[in-house]
């Protein structure tokens, strides 16, 4: 994630900042644009047409999202010029929770949160996230629902469409739900990430050449998905699992395995572009192998240069957290095994941007 400022009056503002605390200016995300730029109201009072600072967005006017505007639960903008009510993100949304129920509102704020950290990850890397009605075969979509009297919402993946469980937005029972579970780490964000791995699955890996290079490192995808999961959760993960994959969920099925390693991916891409987007140097004063990063000069197109720079930014980063007696930011240890995968999941992206570039 890039480091936003006001453009009236420099002010460092965030990817989510809705209004500049020092000068008031309102501000949105260009997602044309990739920044977040203050605004000032343009035309007649009332026009709804706002004029975006920025020298990216080049002089150009903005609308607000309907969601912002009904629900205030968007920051992003709409060139004038779009037909459609809604912004990029909000376009991708195919069923919203019933804003008359109690805390349905603010959960479906913190899914939102977590939705365009995800969308300004993969338009980075030149993914496609297409709507359904721009692609109605391979597009993508996002159902956010709450369990019923008589129904349960499972969170999951089907088709391009990626299903949320609301209650994932409440930390008591997220945190209840990560003990219960075994697991090290939960996040509204990461499931977001990992959903998504299904995705791109279908769209990048699934009928390609890179299929049997898939299933010699993740096994072979057309073993019994009910009967994958039935025994992992029955069973648990097998003894040593750490040696082979990313977390103990990823053993119960190489579509698992796949979408736990290609969160990760995304974990260290965001990681590692924060870090330089803040200039980020980790220099140890007693000098250890390996644990050494400025990221500046890190190549993130190189699979070698990101692992390079994740490895000492997470030491880094845990042994801050220690120091404030708060839990482990990044509770994982990669074996080769795992760093193998990931430098696959490195590699269909990679050849996916370059595909894209060379049909331009």
């Amino acid at each position: 994630m890039n480091i936003f400022t006001c453009d009236s009056c420099e002010q460092v503002v965030f990817f989510e900042s809705v209004k500049c605390t020092r000068c008031g200016h309102a501000l949105a995300f260009l997602p044309d644009s990739n920044v977040v730029s203050a605004l000032e109201p343009e035309g007649e009072s009332g026009s709804g047409r706002w004029r975006a600072l920025s020298a990216a967005a080049g002089g150009r006017s903005y609308r607000f999202c309907r969601n912002s505007k009904e629900h205030e639960v968007c920051n992003w903008a709409v060139p004038v010029d779009d037909g459609d009510d809604y912004c990029r993100s909000c376009r991708l949304n195919h069923m919203i929770p019933n804003l008359a129920n109690a805390g349905a509102k603010e959960a479906w704020h913190r899914m939102e949160v977590a939705k365009r950290r995800l969308l300004y990850t993969l338009l980075g890397l030149g993914l496609p996230a297409e709507t359904k009605a721009e692609n109605p075969e391979r597009g993508l979509a996002f159902d956010f629902l709450a369990d019923g009297a008589d129904s349960k919402v499972f969170t999951g993946h089907d088709e391009g469409l990626i299903t949320i469980n609301l209650a994932e937005a409440d930390d008591p029972f997220r945190e209840k739900m990560r003990v219960h579970l075994g697991e090290t780490y939960r996040t509204v964000l990461g499931h977001f990430r990992h959903e998504s791995g299904h995705y791109y699955w279908e769209r990048l890996v699934a009928g390609g050449g890179d299929l049997f290079r898939f299933r010699a490192l993740f096994g072979d995808e057309r073993q019994d998905y009910e009967q994958a999961r039935e025994r992992h959760y029955h069973q648990g993960a097998p003894d040593g699992w750490w040696n082979r994959h990313v977390s103990a969920y990823a053993t119960m099925h190489p579509w698992e395995d796949w979408a736990e390693s290609w969160a990760h991916y995304l974990h260290i891409v965001d990681g590692l572009q924060t870090a330089r987007a803040h200039g980020l140097s980790v220099r140890p004063a007693r000098r250890l192998p390996g644990l050494s990063l400025t990221a500046q000069r890190l190549d993130l197109h190189s699979f070698d240069d990101l692992m390079k720079g994740w490895i000492p930014l997470t030491v880094a980063l845990n042994s801050m957290n220690r120091s404030f007696g708060t839990p482990d930011p990044y509770p994982f240890v990669l074996a080769p095994a795992a760093f193998e995968k990931l430098r696959f999941v490195h590699g269909v992206v990679e050849a996916h941007a370059d595909r894209a570039v060379t049909s331009r």
